[in-house]
């Protein structure tokens, strides 16, 4: 078995706010990232695929095809958007790393899998020292 990664990049804006909660609490458990008037982030994201080198062309996938499959179904949806307000796979849901690192997953896995490989890794790095690594369930 051999891994291969691509990386990404995009930029969005969010707020961690949990409506069942008072200014007080979120600002106590959130701090800036509640701010009301929210704040953004200049995302890396790295998928990493896995599966057999194929014989005729010496790779695993084709880098193209994945960076067209990352693009057009993530990328495209959350590049200068806000994830809190303007992302179809977000609604509902806390916009902590964490959670979109588990989205994005949900989102590519059936598009991967259509592929000579399989999806093994969503890495999301929200700044240079947090990111979060999601394996699927």
């Amino acid at each position: 078995m051999i891994y291969i990664t691509r990386r990404e990049l995009f930029n969005a804006a969010h707020k961690l706010h949990n409506p069942n909660w008072t200014d007080e609490q979120n600002t106590e458990v959130f701090g800036k990232c509640s701010n009301p008037n929210w704040h953004g982030h200049n995302y890396n994201l790295y998928v990493t695929v896995k599966g057999k080198v194929n014989k005729d062309t010496g790779y695993i996938v084709n880098l193209k095809q994945l960076s067209v499959i990352i693009k057009t179904h993530i990328i495209e949806k959350l590049d200068h958007k806000n994830l809190n307000l303007d992302v179809d796979f977000m609604k509902g849901l806390m916009p902590s790393t964490e959670n979109v690192a588990i989205a994005i997953w949900k989102e590519l896995l059936p598009h991967i899998d259509k592929l000579d490989c399989k999806l093994h890794c969503v890495k999301l790095f929200e700044t240079e020292n947090n990111y979060v690594e999601y394996f699927g369930e």
